[in-house]
């Protein structure tokens, strides 16, 4: 397989978020011609057209959306680079990059990323991206990612040795909640085997602490239904008319309205989260103080 051509790549971005072929050979300084057949040999290396002639329009294609994506990653890193070893100075705009464990309560995500969006003088963007635990890892040994959060502790990577930075950055505690219509009245466990359950998967952490809890009462609970999606489970608790063991904070909005309670705290018991990196010569200010700003917190 030939190597990407960058020069292509840079010919195709300008064309793409431009979107007139005229006017950007112009602030090239290359014939029309000549952009035409860069972005041409490009699509050539890639076997997929790119662009599509609409009514005298360039429209990309599918696969030249994808194509956009990382060309503008790749550019605007660049971009971000050359200011900061040329000039010494960090870019007038940063971008995090920050992926983020498919399963995990998005209320979090929000709070995590709160220095973000009350951000005043305007000098930063984020994408955020959302996928299993080995591409997140995958990911961010590439530096697809400025950092990953995730619910599950991780340590050194068997396969290739990569030093993980693992940080604890938030905990939440968990709580049995359920419809207001239940009417539980008396301490666990009695009466709570008269209700099904919905729970975390049985191999999640916090569904390990919840059977551990359950042991000392030699509790077995009535589980409707398992998930090791945290929005998936907020809906299960919030329709189903079980019991549910969760953090509060996944589902505030529904004790805020009535439509769940909180039964029970569960002692010492915590959903713990994780904001992880790996050394890099140049971190970004913004990951610094998402780390410094949410460290260690209780939800």
């Amino acid at each position: 397989m030939s190597r990407l051509n960058y020069h292509h790549l840079y010919y195709f971005w300008q064309v793409a978020t431009h979107g007139n072929l005229t006017q950007v050979a112009k602030s090239l300084h290359v014939s029309q011609s000549a952009l035409s057949s860069q972005i041409k040999q490009l699509e050539d290396s890639m076997g997929t057209l790119l662009f599509e002639r609409r009514a005298r329009k360039l429209l990309l294609t599918g696969a030249g959306q994808q194509v956009l994506a990382y060309a503008q990653d790749i550019f605007t890193k660049g971009e971000e680079l050359e200011s900061l070893i040329m000039r010494g100075v960090e870019p007038e705009f940063q971008h995090v990059r920050i992926g983020m464990l498919s399963t995990m309560s998005r209320n979090f995500i929000e709070g995590f990323i709160q220095p973000m969006l009350i951000d005043k003088q305007h000098k930063v963007r984020f994408s955020l991206h959302s996928m299993g635990m080995s591409s997140l890892l995958n990911g961010l040994a590439k530096h697809e990612f400025d950092l990953i959060l995730t619910n599950t502790q991780i340590g050194t990577d068997e396969n290739d040795g990569t030093p993980w930075l693992s940080q604890l950055i938030a905990r939440q505690p968990l709580a049995i909640v359920g419809p207001k219509s239940l009417k539980i009245k008396t301490p666990f466990p009695k009466n709570y085997d008269e209700f099904r359950w919905v729970l975390p998967g049985e191999k999640s952490e916090i569904r390990r602490s919840f059977d551990g809890f359950c042991s000392q009462y030699q509790f077995k609970p009535n589980i409707l239904a398992e998930t090791d999606d945290m929005a998936m489970l907020r809906l299960l608790a919030r329709d189903s008319g079980a019991l549910a063991v969760l953090p509060e904070v996944v589902v505030k909005d529904e004790i805020k309205q009535g439509t769940l309670i909180c039964y029970m705290p569960l002692p010492n018991i915590f959903e713990n989260f994780y904001g992880i990196t790996v050394q890099r010569q140049f971190t970004s200010s913004w990951v610094n103080q998402l780390f410094h700003e949410s460290r260690i917190t209780e939800i």
